[in-house]
């Protein structure tokens, strides 16, 4: 590989530097250069365990953790509360994993798009117009949830990205095939509408990750982006569950608003940052645990609501 190839590549994985409070204080700075003089910087170097190795943690960074870890320790006995580091609270790890519950729970997510996906498959029939659209629902999902755990096991600017660009797929391809459901643009005479909104969609994505990538890293446009496109299904989804309860009574025509309902309520944990509980589990751990059930709960009205389409000959 060319050098000046390889060297945006290099650049791509290391941490990311967050100013946090924790960061300034000056008992961590101190802990951090002692320890690095110690440890790092010796002729003879603490050696790193295998596992720590495997997960790319280097002396240096055993040395930011560990002091992380003895500093918040030091605050809590002191009374003084607990402070981040680097932009994040400072998890206790687990066999070298940063946010054990995060990755847990991102998991669980994945899992569930993979079961539902079976689902799909085993309970609808092959042809079912709609079905292409949700297997790479499916597969989108997975791969989103696959980068997120892949994030909160190591904070690099690589899985960083990697999980915004994963999030942000998942949110645009939720809106590419919502108005394909709602308004039946799968039917002949509406199907050729749905190139053109695919390659809208498709360039409004691809904008969106050249200008994070190439033109600036922002956290608050990245945000207010995911939020306006995902406000647009929500808004779509409740709308056809007030219309589809209204013609049929049906219980789980109304399951769309419910779920956006939960998913907005479980989003509010965002703003609800806290210290984590047994110095693992905080506020975002919480939101991605909150995704689970909505979506087995996605997949069970998808097949529902495809058995319907197929059994009325609305397909």
């Amino acid at each position: 590989m060319k050098p000046h190839l390889l060297l945006p590549l290099l650049l791509l994985w290391l941490s990311p530097a967050i100013a946090s409070r924790g960061d300034d204080l000056q008992e961590f700075k101190d802990c951090v250069s002692n320890c690095i003089t110690t440890n790092c910087d010796s002729p003879t170097p603490t050696t790193i365990p295998l596992h720590l190795r495997l997960l790319l943690w280097t002396c240096p960074q055993e040395c930011d953790y560990a002091c992380q870890r003895l500093i918040t320790s030091s605050r809590i006995t002191s009374g003084l509360p607990v402070e981040q580091f680097h932009g994040k609270w400072p998890f206790r790890r687990l066999l070298g994993v940063q946010e054990p519950f995060s990755v847990l729970f991102s998991i669980l997510n994945g899992l569930a798009h993979y079961r539902g996906l079976q689902s799909l498959r085993s309970e609808l029939p092959r042809k079912y117009p709609l079905m292409t659209y949700y297997t790479w629902f499916s597969y989108i999902g997975m791969i989103c949830w696959f980068f997120s755990a892949l994030f909160h096991t190591r904070d690099f600017i690589a899985t960083e990205r990697l999980d915004y660009f994963g999030a942000g797929a998942n949110v645009m391809y939720g809106l590419f095939y919502c108005p394909i459901r709602i308004f039946r643009l799968y039917r002949p005479s509406y199907r050729h509408l749905i190139k053109p909104w695919a390659y809208l969609c498709l360039a409004c994505y691809l904008a969106h990750v050249y200008y994070l990538q190439f033109v600036t890293w922002d956290y608050t446009y990245n945000m207010a982006a995911n939020v306006v496109v995902g406000s647009i299904s929500n808004l779509l989804w409740t709308w056809f569950s007030i219309r589809q309860y209204g013609k049929m009574k049906k219980v789980w025509a109304a399951w769309p608003g419910l779920i956006v309902t939960w998913l907005i309520l479980a989003m509010s944990l965002e703003l609800l940052d806290f210290p984590p509980w047994g110095d693992a589990l905080d506020a975002h751990a919480l939101w991605h645990a909150m995704t689970i059930l909505p979506a087995v709960w996605w997949y069970r009205f998808l097949v529902r609501d495809g058995r319907g389409n197929v059994e009325w000959g609305k397909a």
